[in-house]
């Protein structure tokens, strides 16, 4: 018979050591389970400082952290060279001021206007004092260039030059010029932290595929002495081809190497709700037109809305019976959405201004 093994008697004291030895296995155990599992929350809730582990995808709580953003390096630019265009800048204002945006704000005015209020109908004065000390604007008066050229379609164009001016904003690394009829609906900061380049601008949808053109509604550019002398160039009437506005000289200069940015976010068009054909909005032949869902999906909106004009001119009745949208069925959406912009824009323009001068006025023919 094969005698069992049996190991040597222990004494009190290997006993003793055993045990402790167990003991402290059990809690070491207990206590890699435990940094394991805060490790383990960390990596899943994306703030981990672990910055040793391998490169994986960072997580953000927001889709950007703008408190890291240095925004005095970014502006938005307003141009104007009337009351009715003064009061829409001061308008695209007290919307960005209300939403909360970060980024300077520049306005630019014909230097034969001044900021002293010499009386209660001083309306341009007014506007400009309130964009300085209520929307924290960076007033900068400019000489509107003249030309002799009789080609140009009319003043406004003429005078629209200016937008060239935003080239001239050194001190700044990106600009964003928007027209200011504009409405802002979301916040658009995060238009100034794209891909670095010369300049961002939408495509005329509208008129896609027969043409493919450059809109001047949005521009978001890079400020540059050397872009501006150009632009100021061609300004020439010896140089400017065929009297050419300025989304046209915008289009020969950046037609082919602009970035382009989405029009369904920022290029939704007040007579989108008005038309029948949505295909070039949506951008393919098989999804339906949803007149709330554009309108909820987009950050910004634009009047361009003929035979309508501008919403702070009242309509023709007839005009206004005729041509307004039409309910399909028992579907009134695209009308009610398309009434709803207008009675926006006049309430705001006369709840944010309180000047008779930026009140609508009548259309008589």
């Amino acid at each position: 018979m094969i005698p069992r093994f049996s190991p040597p008697p222990q004494s009190h004291k290997q006993a003793s050591r055993l045990a402790s030895r167990s003991i402290f296995f059990r809690q070491s155990r207990y206590t890699y389970l435990a940094i394991s599992v805060v490790l383990l929350y960390l990596l899943v809730k994306g703030d981990s400082p672990l910055f040793f582990l391998p490169y994986r995808a960072h997580r953000h709580s927001t889709p950007l952290h703008y408190s890291n953003v240095n925004w005095s390096r970014y502006a938005y630019f307003q141009y104007a060279t009337s009351t009715a265009y003064l009061c829409n800048s001061v308008m695209i204002f007290e919307a960005l001021n209300r939403l909360g945006s970060k980024a300077d704000r520049i306005l630019m005015y014909p230097a034969q206007w001044d900021t002293q209020i010499e009386s209660q109908s001083d309306r341009d004065s007014q506007l400009l004092v309130k964009a300085r000390d209520w929307y924290n604007v960076r007033l900068v008066p400019v000489n509107i260039p003249v030309t002799d050229d009789k080609d140009a379609q009319d003043d406004q164009h003429e005078e629209s030059f200016i937008k060239f001016a935003a080239w001239n904003t050194a001190r700044y690394e990106r600009v964003l010029y928007l027209a200011s009829d504009t409405t802002i609906l979301k916040p658009v900061d995060e238009l100034f932290l794209l891909p670095s380049t010369p300049v961002a601008m939408m495509r005329e949808h509208w008129i896609l595929p027969v043409k493919k053109a450059l809109t001047s509604r949005l521009i978001l550019l890079q400020p540059s002495d050397d872009e501006f002398e150009r632009l100021s160039t061609s300004l020439r009437p010896d140089i400017r081809q065929n009297g050419d506005n300025v989304t046209q000289i915008l289009n020969r200069f950046y037609g082919d190497t602009a970035m382009i940015l989405p029009h369904q976010a920022y290029g939704l068009l007040s007579s989108e709700f008005r038309i029948d054909d949505h295909r070039n909005y949506i951008g393919n032949t098989y999804d339906l037109w949803d007149p709330e869902k554009a309108f909820r999906e987009a950050s910004l909106l634009h009047f361009i809305d003929e035979p309508f004009p501008k919403p702070w001119v009242m309509w023709h009745h007839l005009l206004l019976a005729e041509k307004h949208p039409q309910c399909k069925e028992e579907d009134c959406r695209n009308k009610d959405v398309w009434m709803s912009l207008y009675d926006d824009f006049r309430k705001r323009r006369k709840v944010s201004l309180r000047f008779r001068k930026c009140e609508s006025s009548s259309l008589t023919s």
